[in-house]
């Protein structure tokens, strides 16, 4: 699935969501309410193509993409522990990432190298098998969570 068919995927088959696309990435956020102005303040899904926001991944490859996904706190420490940053590799504001992981491999599920301090997860052009087994359960939490805030905004 290149990036293009996996944008598709989300807008598809989650309903309510708004793509704010600039530079070639794509943010997803959940706006049900065209009559209501869309709030971009944080997106429980990104899909990124190039190397603006950082360099872990390569994404400047061709055909590579990385989509990331805002997961509760609960389903990213069942998934990868407890673990804190190490502060073994920094990016370029000197925020500490996890270690051990390859953010260049394709199809892996990790923790996101910046933000998973914060509970985002990523996976580099996931396979259909990985898609249906892992991310879609990912993306499901993700989207739960953003229509909850939006319903307890309203």
């Amino acid at each position: 699935m290149n990036e293009a068919e996996m944008s598709r995927y989300i807008t598809e088959t989650f309903a309510g969501v708004d793509v704010v696309t600039k530079d070639g990435d794509h943010f997803f956020f959940y706006n049900p309410d065209p009559n209501i102005p869309p709030d971009h303040m944080f997106p429980w899904a990104t899909l990124l193509t190039g190397d603006t926001n950082d360099t872990f991944s390569k994404l400047n490859r061709p055909s590579i993409y990385r989509l990331n996904i805002g997961v509760s706190k609960a389903i990213f420490q069942t998934r990868f522990g407890s673990s804190k940053p190490s502060g073994d590799k920094e990016d370029v504001d000197g925020e500490a990432t996890f270690s051990g992981y390859d953010y260049t491999a394709l199809d892996q599920v990790m923790p996101h190298p910046v933000y998973g301090k914060m509970y985002w997860v990523c996976v580099l052009n996931p396979s259909d098998a990985t898609l249906e087994a892992t991310v879609r359960p990912l993306l499901d939490a993700a989207y739960g969570m953003a229509v909850s805030k939006y319903n307890n905004r309203r």
